[in-house]
């Protein structure tokens, strides 16, 4: 007879990652014969630059393959260092930068590190799934304030200071974010900085992941750099999954104050400890290596977008605007919902629709009701440019199919 699993409190609520369900999914189809388009992914399909692989090699064969210290490298340290005052003009000590594996385990780090019970976390909504059940996982509430298609789908001022309470302990700002691509601009920065500077206990949980993934030409600036006040009590979060394909490397940093720094580091010794040494040493290869893949791939993605929202644009029922960054289009749905599929079922929501895609079209999205907005999907477009013609036309034939 098998013991009956107990589980603590705090799991209560807290499910898989949406992404990971839908990549095992992919998985499991294709394993069965079917011929899936994954566009629910945050995987980019350029490869890791050469030389960064060429430098995890080289640092394997020098016998670089044991533990390093559990906040990082000094290599690499100084490498974000140098890539932090380089993009954004932000000047951290060593002791104040942390390499983690992958930025959410820098997250979920600094929340596990702060939160008590009944702390609240301000998180603008469409957001990225996971920040909500860290925030749960850590003890915490996480309050959600929605932004409006009409503002571009970016937090406005007067919408975070209507939801700070005394229990507010962070605000997390994604810049720009997923899953919508909106871009804080400097200006945005400023008016959303002059609300923090009146609450000097709050802190700013800065999520800067896809920051080199803009069709502006420059990275997305940080609150840190817009206003120097704020960077005390600001935890700057990045990685090099996004801007360097490296996804599958599982290298994070965060900078921020030492104090924290120092307790984040004290959770991750007596969790995962350090990070992949190998990944390490290719991580301070891309960092310190030469930019210009950075601009050429984003050059890429930014033709991908256009054609991509061009053709979706021409399904029956959707609709969306090219985004200013990351590699997702946000598209809404509200023209299918209430339609009815060929055999009869009713498409109630974006999951429903989500479904109904997968089913009748084996193409993979991100239904937005996991994002904190409906009805609206989301769907990548980082594959190859002949995945997403083909995507798009089987998209458009489900659409069709719908009366």
């Amino acid at each position: 007879m098998s013991a009956t699993v107990v589980l603590s409190p705090r799991m209560s609520g807290i499910t898989a990652s949406p992404a990971s369900v839908l990549r095992r999914r992919a998985r499991e189809l294709r394993a069965n014969g079917r011929d899936i388009i994954e566009l629910s992914s945050g995987n980019l399909d350029f490869p890791t630059p050469a030389h960064a692989i060429a430098a995890a090699h080289d640092a394997a064969l020098r016998g670089e393959t044991r533990y390093t210290d559990v906040d990082g490298t000094p290599e690499l340290k100084r490498a974000v260092q140098a890539a932090l005052l380089r993009d954004h003009r932000l000047d951290y000590r060593l002791d104040e930068i942390v390499i983690t594996n992958g930025s959410t385990q820098a997250l979920f780090n600094a929340l596990l590190a702060t939160l008590a019970p009944a702390d609240e976390v301000i998180i603008p909504a469409p957001y990225w799934a996971p920040y909500l059940d860290q925030v749960r996982l850590a003890g915490g509430t996480p309050v959600v304030v929605p932004c409006a298609q009409y503002n571009g789908f970016r937090l406005r001022a007067e919408d975070l200071q209507a939801v700070i309470s005394p229990r507010t302990r962070w605000v997390v700002l994604n810049n720009p974010v997923n899953p919508s691509g909106a871009l804080y601009s400097r200006e945005d920065l400023s008016e959303i900085a002059a609300v923090l500077l009146r609450h000097p206990d709050i802190w700013l949980l800065a999520d800067g992941l896809y920051e080199h993934i803009v069709f502006n030409g420059t990275p997305a600036p940080t609150l840190a750099e817009i206003e120097p006040r704020l960077k005390p009590r600001t935890l700057t979060v990045s990685g090099l999954a996004k801007s360097y394909a490296m996804m599958g490397w599982r290298i994070g940093y965060a900078a921020g104050p030492s104090a924290l720094i120092r307790e984040m580091i004290t959770i991750q010794s007596q969790t995962t400890s350090g990070a992949s040494s190998i990944s390490q040493a290719a991580a301070v290869a891309a960092l310190d290596g030469a930019q210009d893949v950075l601009t050429e791939r984003a050059a890429i993605l930014r033709t991908r977008r256009d054609r991509f929202a061009e053709l979706l644009n021409e399904c029956a029922g959707l609709s969306c605007v090219p985004p200013e960054g990351t590699f997702y289009l946000l598209v809404n749905c509200a023209g299918v919902i209430g339609k009815h599929a060929p055999d009869g079922k009713a498409i109630e929501t974006d999951r429903v629709f989500s479904t109904y895609l997968l089913e009748q079209a084996d193409v993979v999205v991100f239904p937005g009701e996991d994002l904190g907005l409906s009805p609206y999907i989301r769907v990548s477009f980082a594959n190859p440019s002949a995945t997403i013609e083909a995507a798009a036309r089987r998209l458009k034939r489900a659409c069709d199919a719908l009366q």
